[in-house]
């Protein structure tokens, strides 16, 4: 399967999650994405369409913690650090969003970090 059609399959299924999925003031939406080399996670509120916490593999919190783990540590990482920072910001529960990617690997262990950290979801 080429690239062009992997990634458009990805986008038919994001607009399909995201008919039903929005993220309100009191509950707003955790999505992630994941490309090749990094994941982004940010919580999102759709109502002001402003994002109210962002977390990355790139953030300078957790660089120096990625050397010689898998992508998948990196992700728990990164799972951990966007509920840290929501909980700081009064953010306890969301709405998870994987972007139309399939609820496994990188994605799950975000999702399982972020709860593991105290997000409600």
């Amino acid at each position: 399967m080429s690239d062009k059609i992997r990634n458009a399959s990805r986008v038919r299924r994001k607009r399909s999650i995201r008919k039903r999925l929005s993220g309100t003031t009191v509950r707003p939406r955790l999505s992630v994405f994941r490309s090749s080399k990094h994941i982004y996670a940010q919580i999102i509120d759709d109502t002001t369409g402003t994002t109210l916490v962002a977390a990355s593999t790139q953030s300078p919190e957790i660089r120096e913690q990625l050397e010689g783990k898998k992508k998948t540590e990196h992700a728990a990482l990164v799972g951990d650090l966007i509920a840290k920072k929501s909980i700081a910001a009064e953010i306890n529960q969301v709405v998870f969003d994987r972007n139309g990617f399939i609820y496994h690997g990188r994605v799950q262990a975000v999702a399982e970090a972020a709860r593991a950290g105290g997000l409600i979801f």
